[in-house]
């Protein structure tokens, strides 16, 4: 049976799948220590549900084996030339296609549906980003890799660009062997690219310096004092995984769907910031971006704005909104034009 769905998985798309038993005791005091020095900032939902986080059988009755799916994001663009294009703005890598959540999670309905036409019904549920599991725990203990020092899972032959899901059941399949070795060695590239320092130790991140959790996550204001170290990051960082030496194994996506949509990676900062609501929800429809709203990714470019070469251009495009209806807008806004006035 474990075979079958291995081999139903690859069908579907998925570039590995593994199986893992329930048992998290070893990260659970890792975690809580996490939560306890504040590393999570304003996402409170990582502290709701108590100690379902680590044991599923308390997320889902009857659980006791976790199937794991790992599926490649990577589109293979020069995502460095981005960064390097202060003019541009660039959106972290997995977010240019198509919304993986609902891609993932409808592959893995499928995928179990198929499994109990095979075996009759039993007991499962999905997951996909969207519950109190701990996905990268799990794949490591389903042999998919292990968590380097800036906290991503790395496979050894595929790098880190890869989406997770989860598939919770009461089927009694052979686990496959964890990963148990660190293969990051004495490598600290990662912490030493992050451009907030963010990596505040091998293997620890404070997300309240991480421009993904600025940038997607906080719902209020920029703190001030990293605005500059954002340069034009609009929607996630991706500096950390650029610089893996175990990213030089990764392969361009199978996905369609997961390639650049709407030239998301390649967009210039100054008409972005034109767009209004409609505008924003066109182009970005079907993509995780819409999770921020129309105000944010304003705020968001208005930062990079701020930090983009002085031009007439961008300070005729900051002005335009100088006095935005939202106060959040505004702000950034404020922010950036003393920026660039200051070059």
């Amino acid at each position: 049976m474990s075979h079958q769905i291995k081999s139903l998985g690859v069908n579907f798309g998925f570039d590995q799948i593994g199986i893992a038993d329930t048992d998290l005791s070893a990260t659970s005091e890792k975690y809580q220590q996490w939560l306890e020095q504040g590393y999570h900032g304003e996402m409170d939902y990582m502290i709701k549900h108590g100690d379902t986080r680590w044991q599923p059988g308390k997320l889902v009755e009857r659980t006791i084996r976790v199937i794991c799916f790992r599926i490649n994001y990577w589109p293979d663009d020069d995502a460095q030339a981005e960064l390097d294009h202060p003019e541009n703005g660039y959106v972290s890598r997995y977010a240019l296609g198509r919304d993986y959540h609902k891609l993932v999670r409808k592959r893995l309905q499928k995928l179990a549906s198929r499994i109990e036409q095979m075996i009759g019904e039993y007991g499962y549920r999905i997951f996909c980003d969207s519950a109190p599991v701990l996905e990268k725990p799990l794949a490591q203990k389903a042999g998919m890799g292990w968590i380097g020092k800036h906290t991503n899972l790395i496979n050894h032959k595929d790098g880190s660009w890869f989406f997770l899901g989860e598939i919770y059941t009461d089927l009694p399949l052979p686990v496959d062997t964890p990963v148990t070795d660190d293969h990051c060695g004495s490598c600290r590239r990662c912490i030493d690219v992050c451009p907030t320092r963010a990596i505040v130790a091998p293997y620890v991140l404070d997300a309240r310096k991480c421009i993904s959790y600025h940038t997607i996550e906080l719902k209020t204001a920029i703190p001030v004092e990293f605005r500059k170290a954002m340069g034009n990051r609009i929607y996630g960082c991706d500096d950390c995984q650029l610089v893996c030496p175990w990213n030089k194994f990764s392969r361009q996506t199978r996905e369609i769907d997961f390639l650049p949509r709407n030239n998301l990676n390649k967009l210039n900062l100054s008409d972005s910031f034109q767009w209004n609501r409609v505008t924003f929800e066109s182009k970005t429809e079907g993509s995780a971006i819409r999770r921020i709203g129309h105000e944010r990714w304003l705020r968001n470019l208005a930062v990079a704005l701020g930090n983009a070469d002085k031009s007439d251009l961008v300070v005729d495009a900051l002005k335009s909104r100088e006095h935005d209806s939202s106060a959040l807008v505004a702000e950034h806004v404020n922010w950036a034009l003393n920026q660039q006035l200051d070059k």
